[in-house]
């Protein structure tokens, strides 16, 4: 597996809207654009930072993944994400060292890449995402 780059950091928030105050009126990072992903019931938002980005993450849903990181533990970084050389072949390499995957096969993500989650449990508590470019 190749790590080319940590890709984007998610953070999870209950407004997109009002934290831009924050992050971009305070930090002065531009906001690039919003894009609804309707089967992971989220709006994100993208922020690029040097070479990686920022990504807010807001639920579309009440039962979304998003609202229910916020539920358990509030607003704030929800993942890590490493961008991949090749996505199918890291998935199965971790797979194959004992590592827990919550997606054994990549899906579309915001930004047309492919992603997928490795279980937090295997990988100290962050929810860690590998994408890449398709």
């Amino acid at each position: 597996m190749k790590i080319i780059k940590v890709d984007h950091i998610g953070v999870a928030v209950n407004s997109i809207e009002s934290s831009l105050k924050f992050f971009s009126n305070t930090l002065g990072l531009k906001l690039e654009g919003q894009e609804t992903v309707a089967e992971q019931k989220v709006t994100t938002a993208f922020m690029p930072v040097g070479d990686t980005e920022v990504e807010l993450l807001q639920s579309t849903a009440p039962d979304g993944p998003i609202a229910g990181f916020i539920e358990k533990k509030g607003e704030g970084v929800q993942h890590v994400a490493f961008l991949v050389d090749n996505i199918e072949e890291a998935l199965k390499e971790l797979e194959a060292k004992g590592i827990r995957l919550i997606d054994k096969v990549p899906r579309m993500g915001a930004g047309g890449k492919k992603i997928a989650f490795v279980h937090p449990k295997d990988t100290y508590g962050v929810l860690v995402e590998l994408c890449q470019k398709v």
